[in-house]
């Protein structure tokens, strides 16, 4: 039996990622490699809806997130940054680092963010999560950023997209938002390594370029022409490349696949009696708590008796839920065997 990664990242591998992962070491300053980029570039364009930039980055999603915030925001800057969860939170401890302003706003994990909330007075920035992968939950960044942006006309609206890029609608200029990162390990289903960094026409014009590796403008230069300012891991490139191809001609269909598996879940928990961790639920992951007297150990070693891997609670939430996740390479009747397999693992939990 093989193994089934139910985990919300790194997740299982598309076959068009598996594919390209096999070929021999392609080397970055090749006319091959260049053709990669420029192509990767337009499809996360497309993915994104975006007609700004997107740059390809060597390190995981949170090197996307800092890359933004450092150029995007001078130290001092007040920014504000609602906190619904461990990704939410991760905002604030990355805009503290880069010596910003930052006024945190603490919500029920769980919840997602009201409108009034942000619409606040006297700020450069807000840091949004679109998917809070730790709880569940979807946050309507839409509307946040226009609540925000009616007050502060000239603020920036940056989004953490790690788990809604290619598994729900994203649409950054049509929705207020200025910049955004994800990466590789996620919707993606590609292997971790790669995050990416996309800018609104407004955020181009907006960069503060700083750092050295980290280095925006340094980044849009070389990626105009299909290079990298520095050593990418190009064979990761070819693997975005090969998914990218398969997924955007159909992407409506696979965002409506992606929200029916993980309703799939919620509908499988809901017989089973568990609660559901979210207020609005994110296709990317699903989350229920854990009943009185259960702890995750039993749950985690019931799943892996059917060798499946899943995830616990973090933060505040460690040890009273679990998490189940879809947003690998998951089709139809792959969903259907983990449903089935959902119930007998509980089956033992319970008896």
């Amino acid at each position: 039996m093989r193994r089934r990664l139910l985990t919300p990242g790194p997740v299982e591998l598309h076959p068009k990622a598996l594919l390209a992962l096999s070929q021999p070491q392609l080397h970055h300053r090749t006319e091959e490699a260049r053709r990669a980029v420029l192509k990767v570039r337009r499809g996360l364009k497309q993915a994104f809806q975006t007609e700004g930039e997107v740059l390809i980055l060597t390190g995981s999603g949170t090197l996307a997130l800092e890359a933004l915030a450092l150029n995007l925001f001078d130290p001092g800057e007040r920014v504000l940054v609602p906190v619904t969860g461990k990704f939410s939170e991760r905002w604030a401890e990355i805009a503290l680092a880069l010596g910003l302003s930052v006024d945190r706003l603490d919500l029920a994990w769980g919840g997602v963010i009201p409108p009034e909330a942000v619409a606040r007075p006297g700020y450069r920035g807000l840091f949004l999560t679109h998917s809070e992968t730790s709880t569940g939950a979807l946050n309507d960044v839409r509307s946040l950023a226009e609540a925000f942006k009616d007050r502060n006309p000239e603020g920036l609206v940056v989004a953490d997209m790690v788990t809604s890029l290619l598994l729900t609608e994203v649409a950054l200029e049509a929705w207020g938002i200025d910049a955004a990162a994800s990466g590789s390990q996620k919707g993606l289903m590609c292997p971790p390594g790669l995050s990416f960094a996309a800018l609104s026409p407004r955020a181009v014009q907006a960069l503060k370029p700083k750092g050295y590796y980290l280095n925006l403008k340094n980044e849009l230069k070389a990626q105009a022409e299909g290079e990298t300012a520095y050593t990418p891991a190009i064979n990761l490139v070819l693997a975005v490349e090969g998914v990218l191809a398969d997924l955007l001609p159909s992407l409506p269909e696979h965002l409506a696949l992606k929200k029916w598996q993980t309703g799939l879940l919620y509908q499988v928990g809901e017989e089973l009696g568990l609660r559901p961790v979210p207020e609005e639920k994110s296709p990317a992951t699903s989350a229920f708590y854990l009943p009185e007297g259960v702890p995750y150990a039993k749950v985690k070693g019931a799943f892996a008796r059917r060798n499946a891997v899943i995830a616990g609670g973090q933060g505040p939430l460690k040890g009273r839920i679990f998490r189940l996740s879809l947003m690998g390479h998951f089709d139809r009747y792959d969903a259907l065997g983990v449903a089935m397999l959902f119930k007998e693992a509980w089956d033992e939990v319970a008896g």
